[in-house]
């Protein structure tokens, strides 16, 4: 299968997977993280999303050091996202590990929750700006 294909696929799936975490984002910060399910929901979502936007960029820069190519890359917000990203998985880590011994939402889940916000936002702008990829090509 050609890389584009498989970009295709990776990123369609990532639309999806984005409207399901956002979502589940906000069905957590409605019920105030009450509900195991929903959290739960959230962390297998989550972990996908996570799989989704590592192989994207492993699509795009392959097994190189990313941390280079994200700063050499002259567009702003795919700069800003990729260390939002990194923050946003940090914290939900931090958090999770929170939750399972105190089983209660913390403002480490607070903070995770404003930032992973902020990611959702600059990966529409991420989106936005690549539209032509997700039209169907003219034959």
């Amino acid at each position: 299968m050609k890389t584009t294909t498989k970009l295709k696929i990776c990123n369609w799936s990532l639309l999806i997977t984005s409207l399901l975490i956002l979502v589940s984002s906000i069905q957590l910060e409605i019920t105030g993280n009450r509900s195991a399910l929903f959290l739960w929901g959230h962390v297998i979502i989550g972990v996908i999303f996570v799989v989704l936007v590592l192989s994207h960029i492993f699509l795009h820069f392959k097994a190189t050091n990313w941390f280079l190519k994200f700063n050499k890359i002259k567009k702003p917000v795919t700069r800003i996202l990729w260390y939002i990203f990194l923050l946003t998985i940090i914290l939900g880590i931090a958090t999770l590990i929170h939750w399972l011994i105190t089983y209660s939402h913390t403002a480490l889940g607070g903070i995770h929750g404003k930032f992973g916000f902020l990611m959702i936002l600059f990966a529409i702008g991420h989106t936005i700006k690549r539209l032509y990829f997700f039209k169907p090509k003219k034959k």
